[in-house]
């Protein structure tokens, strides 16, 4: 059994952190099984290093080794790519194809982004796992393959499950063994090691001196999250490297090319359209506000009705003023919060005074009503609207404010009345 010195200088992996010689060693064992494997870890930290490990130290090593990017397969072909189909399984399918499962019979499969497969694939990939088996699309031909697979994911495996995105069965099969490789945030004293060999690497393929760091500039290179780890480094040595022509770089100098993070320069997000919860909240608020209204309205009648049987006129015009101003507020405030203008007007309902309201004979302190008062209310609200005003109109002399003030409505109100009539 090779060392993982020896492992670490064959792949080309560089580091001598704990987490990670721990990663490769659990590789190095479990190498000559078939134990399925799941590789995790953040995207960039060097993942698809390790199936390749397996691959080279298994007794498959002769034979095909396939790495497939699940995530990058669209998931109404990704059963084709997988497990193949027959001619005529779908549009396009003009002949039979294999699968990377009968392809690499014998051999491993290293599945990337595995978190990505869509439901239907992983109840295949179930059953290839558990026995071995497949069906080519459009088939109804059970075949064998002797695989051996090794799955990666940056994605929380536990969180999908609870999400219903990954099959929780699925994961178990998946991660027999499951090695875990550390972020570059936790890898300290390896991050000036990369950076050396990736500027090395550079300064023999751009055909330029090597860059150095001063000591401050490795300070801030351990110092920084490397949210993109490896690969993130990786493009810093290659900018640096290509874009200065100092060749020993100061921290001042490498600032310039780490992002900082949490600055807030990025263009605020503006939500074009409102929620359906934001539309459904302001229509209960209208709907409360016209069910109030209409409340208030109830009351204004039946206390006019009441009043009118039992009280006299001017108790019948204070108590339509009182629950008017309940309703709308003061006369003035509504005058002046809105434009007198055709499309924008606010109006107080037009309570009148009793007499002009019924046919009402006064006896003694009591009103009886006439017969007619049925007939009336039959009437059109236009009709009854222009002969009250007419009528109070010729009881005022032309007077618009007295009209108005026994009308009970605002002056601005009677005024767009006589225009729109052409009184």
């Amino acid at each position: 059994m090779e060392s993982v010195q020896a492992i670490k200088q064959r792949f080309g992996i560089i580091g001598n952190t704990l987490a990670l010689n721990r990663a490769i060693e659990k590789a190095i064992r479990v190498a000559p099984t078939d134990i399925s494997v799941l590789v995790t870890g953040e995207s960039g930290v060097g993942k698809e290093s390790i199936p390749k490990i397996i691959h080279q130290l298994s007794h498959r090593k002769h034979n095909k080794y396939i790495a497939v990017n699940c995530g990058a397969i669209p998931e109404g072909t990704i059963d084709s790519e997988l497990f193949g189909h027959e001619k005529g399984a779908f549009t396009g399918a003009t002949s039979t194809r294999s699968g990377y499962f009968e392809v690499a019979d014998g051999g491993t499969i290293f599945l990337d982004e595995v978190g990505e497969l869509p439901l239907t694939t992983q109840v295949r990939l179930l059953r290839v796992l558990e026995n071995g088996e497949f069906i080519k699309v459009g088939s109804s031909k059970v075949q064998k393959t002797n695989v051996r697979i090794v799955a990666a994911t940056n994605v929380n495996m536990f969180e999908a499950i609870e999400k219903e995105k990954f099959r929780e069965d699925l994961y178990y099969r998946l991660s027999t063994v499951e090695l875990l490789l550390p972020p570059l945030r936790e890898r300290t004293e390896d991050i000036h090691l990369l950076f050396r060999k990736f500027a090395s690497d550079f300064a023999l393929k751009y055909k330029m001196p090597t860059v150095k760091l001063t000591d401050n500039a490795v300070q801030l290179l351990q110092k920084h999250r490397w949210s993109g780890n490896i690969r993130q480094l990786r493009n810093v040595a290659e900018q640096v490297s290509v874009l200065e022509q100092n060749r020993t770089i100061t921290g001042e100098a490498l600032k310039t090319y780490l992002p900082v993070y949490g600055a807030n320069n990025l263009p605020a997000v503006v939500k074009s359209s409102k929620s359906e919860s934001d539309f459904s909240s302001e229509r209960e608020i209208l709907y409360k506000v016209l069910f109030d209204m209409k409340s208030d309205l109830n009351d204004l009648k039946k206390l006019t009705m009441e009043l009118m049987k039992n009280g006299n006129s001017k108790d019948v015009e204070k108590e339509n003023e009182h629950l008017i101003q309940k309703i709308y507020g003061d006369d003035d405030a509504v005058s002046e919060d809105f434009a007198f203008e055709e499309e924008t007007v606010v109006e107080r309902p037009e309570v009148l005074s009793i007499p002009e309201r019924a046919n009402v004979s006064n006896n003694g302190d009591k009103y009886h009503f006439a017969e007619e008062i049925e007939e009336e209310e039959t009437l059109s609200l236009h009709d009854k609207e222009l002969e009250l005003i007419k009528k109070s109109l010729e009881r005022h002399n032309g007077k618009r404010k007295l009209a108005a003030s026994e009308l009970g409505i605002s002056e601005r109100t009677l005024y767009r009345k006589i225009k729109q009539y052409d009184l």
